[in-house]
């Protein structure tokens, strides 16, 4: 058998083509899995959703208290070795608990992240062993709570700029940290803070573990009042000449950077994750009022308005389903090649999750915003009800609002998606260059006039996501040219690059997923998901020559302009067009039949 790893490294998705037999998809959970699902679906359908008020009503004891019973049943250390406390869960396993037990409220779903993504992570990827072996099962457990101080008043995106300073002794045993930190998640309940502070004039940051010791110079502020996750625990931590032992250090000197942003790689394909189960239910409690609804003596639910705005979000959930666990499998896959190749657990997920940088900032901008917007519309669904606080779909809206935010905001991980993909182009890892020129060749060439046999299901559809390839290659190619190493001084052109790059794999990944499912089952058996694979499509097809247009008229001129924009029109071009809304009803008809989301 084939192994498609070897082939596939980040990025690529843009120059090689993909089968649809290679991909992962949620059809393909294992037993184990399926039960891990369901165990922890049921367990927020028992703990979380009944209680939803309490979360709204800043009940942060009661975030602490299910966080205690979600640690009983293993869930905090999933993504923990077994030597350490945890289960030693493979990595679409531990994607899996992050979804389900992050749909009914986003203050659970935060403290959950922050515990087990940057609260754990960084001491078992980057710990020593004793390290790891002294705090790793408390924290795996749920002995002992984590969270992660990097921010501080005058350090946001920009996180190596932190003021907090690192003094080491006279005796050079321990480090005087002194600083302020603040949106520190799980302040109020931790036992254990991951904290950077610079030591001397140090270009980078240096990571520490410090545990919490009042006696010990740290101190917190109050709750934040916040727009939403209402009983996330959410303080700013002081510093003052808190010590911490030498061999506390994380890693090495002016490591902290590093330590940092790559915790952020794997917190952002786990924030994209977290926001699947939260659309979802957002579907499935807006269909439930639409079809009990009765307005003009007809549901709502069978109005051609409310139809569109079901399928569209039922699209989204279901394209970003297909994206998150393609993607994380290309993780998975890419952690055991390394560890087959006889690297160390540690390394080997660290480089891992690392390979796929580029599909984890795609992933946490999709989903996040894709959440947003299933949030507002379910508002909409609701009507004025929806803007009451006695109906989940405000919670909800509130709640989504810091997914755009988190983990590198949204504008960032736009930026950083295009930089990190010219950078390894630059290394040799992704052949952009060739490429890029060969669509350069094609467009000073005689088109073909031909009209190819698209008799085939997704043929057609194939063909254009090869040409929004060829329209990303095309712009940001020319970008390069022009450019050079200063393009990332111009954020517009790589903003709406990103969008068209975001745009590409999201329909691929639906594309693909839906073609493997036909493949084992039948057209009709999956016409629903055919459906919105299309529609998800013929929407990015839209955003793609939106985006386009902007950025070539915007860095290219004269004769280049007209060729480049002449190149988008062929490019985002369909020989038959679908019928949009005959698709939108098709996936709606389908969500209203079953009451709820049921893909």
């Amino acid at each position: 058998m084939e192994t498609k790893q070897e082939s596939i490294r980040g990025g690529q998705f843009l120059v090689k083509e993909t089968r649809a037999a290679d991909v992962f998809t949620p059809e393909d959970f294992t037993e184990e899995q399926k039960m891990m699902r369901d165990a922890v679906k049921e367990f927020v359908d028992r703990e979380v959703w009944p209680n939803k008020h309490r979360f709204e009503n800043k009940d942060y004891a009661f975030t602490e208290e299910i966080m205690g019973k979600a640690a009983e049943l293993g869930l905090l250390g999933t993504a923990v070795p077994e030597e350490y406390g945890g289960l030693g869960m493979s990595f679409i396993t531990t994607m899996l608990v992050c979804d389900y037990i992050s749909g009914a409220t986003g203050s659970l779903a935060t403290a959950f992240g922050a515990h087990t993504g940057i609260g754990t992570m960084p001491i078992l990827l980057y710990g020593t062993e004793e390290q790891k072996q002294k705090y790793v099962p408390k924290l795996a457990t749920g002995e002992w709570f984590g969270a992660y101080c990097l921010t501080e008043p005058g350090a946001g995106s920009d996180a190596n700029s932190g003021k907090t300073k690192a003094v080491l002794s006279e005796d050079g045993k321990h480090y005087l940290i002194s600083g302020q930190k603040m949106w520190i998640s799980n302040a109020g309940f931790a036992s254990l803070f991951i904290v950077f502070a610079r030591i001397e004039d140090d270009k980078y940051i240096t990571g520490f573990i410090v545990e919490n010791d009042p006696e010990n110079g740290i101190t917190f502020g109050e709750e934040e009042h916040k727009l939403g996750i209402h009983s996330s625990s959410t303080r700013q931590v002081f510093f003052n000449e808190t010590k911490v032992p030498a061999q506390n250090m994380l890693s090495e000197r002016g490591n902290g950077f590093k330590i940092a942003m790559n915790a952020l790689n794997v917190g952002r394909i786990k924030l994209a994750g977290a926001c699947l189960d939260a659309q979802r239910r957002v579907i499935s409690v807006a269909t439930k009022y639409a079809n009990e609804r009765i307005q003009f003596k007809t549901p709502i639910s069978q109005f051609g308005a409310i139809k569109a705005k079901i399928a569209q979000m039922s699209t989204a959930a279901y394209v970003d389903e297909s994206a998150v666990y393609r993607a994380a499998k290309d993780i998975e896959d890419r952690i055991a090649i390394r560890i087959s190749n006889g690297e160390s657990h540690q390394d080997a997920e660290l480089k891992g999750v690392e390979e796929f940088a580029i599909e984890c900032s795609i992933l946490k901008v999709a989903a996040s915003e894709d959440c947003q917007n299933c949030t507002d519309e379910g508002i909409q669904i609701f009507g004025g009800m929806g803007f009451s606080a006695d109906t989940p779909m405000e919670s909800a809206w509130r709640d989504a609002r810091i997914s755009r935010i988190y983990e590198g905001t949204n504008e960032i991980n736009r930026m950083l998606s295009v930089g990190m993909l010219i950078k390894k182009a630059m290394k040799g890892h992704v052949d952009l260059l060739g490429p890029a020129m060969a669509v350069k060749e094609q467009l000073m060439g005689i088109p073909d006039f031909d009209t190819p046999d698209y008799s085939h299901l997704f043929a057609e559809e194939k063909q254009i996501i090869a040409n929004l390839k060829k329209v990303f290659l095309m712009i940001a190619g020319s970008a390069v040219q022009k450019f050079g190493q200063d393009l990332e001084e111009h954020q517009q052109i790589l903003m709406a690059a990103s969008d068209i790059l975001i745009q590409i794999y999201m329909a691929e990944s639906a594309i693909l997923r839906t073609e493997k499912n036909v493949d084992r089952s039948s057209e009709e058996s999956q016409k629903h998901q055919v459906a919105m694979a299309k529609l998800y499509l013929f929407n990015a097809v839209e955003k793609v020559n939106n985006k386009g247009k902007e950025a070539i008229i915007s860095f290219a001129e004269s004769d280049e302009q007209r060729m480049m924009l002449m190149g988008l029109k062929r490019y985002t071009k369909y020989t038959n067009f679908p019928n949009i809304v005959e698709l939108r009803n098709t996936v709606a008809d389908k969500v209203i039949e079953e009451n709820g989301y049921c893909f």
